[in-house]
């Protein structure tokens, strides 16, 4: 589809005014964390904008707070960024820039824009004012521009602790915009870093490295969530006077929501040191990596992220469209086989005991998905949902006593019997089939209640399958814990059967026939998870 939204027609404008040589877009994550749905937005937008228009897109890490970072974080983010099927044209990090930003800050000072600040962090929050009240300067605002060389360069050189000194821009105490009641700009942190090692003891912060990384890089159009409006003019004043020669523009769009999912990385990073969760890659989180183990596609997650566009203001949208956005990528590229999640046996006491190979598609509407031999036999298993004792009235369309149903791609079977143990539940039923009645036949003299599926027992292989739900009690307290919020019903673990000679089966991702679609574990073939229910539950 094509996909119109506010930033496109911005762009489009630009290169009509011949405003660029070339668009130039970038994703720059923080490497603190695994990427969730809400990063594939910005992802997918910058990635697809930038080809829209033969420009560039770059990945960028954001790497300068080294105490929070590492390059787990890193590789997770490539192999997301890889899977999703937006290739990055140039790998850069932000250390890269130190030495230009150390140089850029000098030349704030050099124009008295910025000054080296002995109060504490607390102090400062304690003297910025509110948004009645103006900031209070600090008494070191006023430092020669020579002290303040002196100064920052001692910074750099380790003479100070943590936490002692910081460099300010040098603005406006008294702005509306907190943003602009002199921000810091750098902070002492002696912390070795992945990438420049021990090199540096003092580090940018994200407001002053941000704007001048895109502007080093030569990006044109810096797009980036609606929390960062406010900071835009903070952005736009670290350019114009640390005088970069490239001038990129910040445009923000709404932050994706997804209602009644965990999304901030400091809530999964707890679920995940707790052991409430598997690790970052479990299905049940709103992860890439986790809906990637899951088995969502990443077609479908970029047919969610362009059906939404990139909207002005926030909104909450339901996970169901994602998984909608599944099946139909799925629908006819997914095989289709049976499986049995809740079996109960069936005996079908007039059947001569040789097994039958049936030929069947593993797609009817997907020939090229081939055919395979569906074993056919006295001893069956069926869902046990699909057969009640006694038939309660003419809209089940199932299997009960003394009535017939089809047994898909084979033949009718008739309930004749039930067997059961000591607490009353039925373990076998008792049935006949009719050899006349075989799928594909021109027999119609009667029509059967209904068509369930069915794995023959003496080859069925036993598998384990996980059913995921939110990890959110659909009605809980948002002011509530994190821990009292969760649903104990996030994950349910069935052992169940599956037919055999699955090897023509190259796709990981299959429908179980009439239950939904499900992927097999890439470690272990007999596990496989819930990508989505055949049919939405969405009310």
């Amino acid at each position: 589809m094509e996909n119109r939204n506010f930033i496109r027609t911005i762009i489009e404008e630009d290169v009509k005014a011949k405003k660029h040589d070339r668009i130039a877009t970038r994703f720059p994550p923080e490497p603190n964390g695994f990427l969730h749905l809400g990063h594939a937005r910005s992802i997918i937008m910058n990635y697809t904008l930038a080809k829209d228009f033969q420009g560039t897109f770059n990945l960028r890490f954001d790497d300068t707070n080294p105490l929070k970072e590492d390059t787990l974080f890193i590789e997770a983010i490539k192999e997301d960024i890889t899977w999703l099927q937006c290739p990055w044209d140039e790998l850069f990090y932000a250390s890269d820039y130190f030495d230009e930003m150390y140089a850029r800050a000098h030349r704030l000072i050099d124009q008295g824009l910025a000054y080296v600040c002995d109060l504490s962090a607390e102090q400062i929050k304690e003297t910025r004012g509110d948004l009645k009240t103006p900031g209070t300067p600090s008494p070191y605002r006023n430092r020669s521009i020579e002290e303040n060389k002196a100064l920052f360069i001692a910074m750099k050189e380790g003479q100070f602790p943590d936490g002692a000194r910081v460099l300010r821009a040098k603005i406006d105490m008294a702005s509306p915009n907190m943003n602009l009641r002199d921000p810091v700009l750098y902070r002492i942190q002696h912390a070795y870093h992945f990438n420049t090692k021990d090199a540096w003891c003092i580090y940018p912060m994200y407001d002053f490295a941000h704007p001048l990384e895109d502007a080093i890089e030569g990006i044109t159009h810096s797009l980036c969530s609606l929390e960062f409006e406010d900071h835009r003019p903070l952005y736009d004043w670290c350019v114009q006077h640390t005088q970069m020669p490239k001038v990129p523009r910040q445009i923000e769009f709404g932050k994706l929501r997804i209602a009644n999912e965990i999304m901030g990385k400091r809530y999964i990073k707890q679920l995940v040191d707790n052991g409430v969760v598997s690790g970052w890659d479990d299905p049940r989180l709103v992860t890439l990596s986790g809906l990637r183990k899951r088995g969502i596609p990443p077609q479908a997650i970029h047919q969610f992220i362009q059906a939404l566009g990139l909207p002005k203001s926030q909104g909450e949208t339901e996970l169901e469209m994602l998984f909608e956005a599944t099946r139909d990528v799925l629908g006819t590229a997914a095989p289709r086989v049976h499986a049995i999640l809740d079996p109960i046996k069936v005996t079908l006491i007039n059947h001569p005991g040789t097994l039958e190979p049936l030929d069947v598609p593993f797609h009817k509407d997907n020939e090229a998905l081939g055919s395979r031999n569906l074993p056919f036999g006295p001893t069956l298993y069926i869902e046990r949902e699909d057969f009640i004792e006694e038939k309660p009235n003419k809209k089940w369309k199932r299997w009960a006593l003394g009535i017939e149903v089809r047994l898909m791609h084979a033949y009718f079977i008739k309930a004749e019997s039930v067997v059961k143990n000591d607490r009353g539940e039925i373990v076998e039923i008792k049935a006949t089939y009719d050899v006349l009645t075989k799928s594909g036949s021109d027999f119609n003299e009667r029509k059967p209640n209904g068509t369930i599926h069915f794995v023959e027992a003496s080859t069925a292989v036993p598998i384990t399958v996980h059913l995921y739900d939110s990890l959110l009690l659909p009605d809980h307290d948002k002011d509530a814990p994190l821990e009292s919020k969760l649903n104990p019903q996030s994950l349910v673990t069935l052992q169940g059967v599956i037919e055999p000679h699955l090897e023509g089966v190259t796709t990981p991702q299959v429908q179980f026939t009439r239950l939904g679609y499900f992927k097999r574990d890439e470690q272990d073939e007999s596990v496989y998870h819930r990508i989505v229910p055949l049919k939405s539950s969405f009310k």
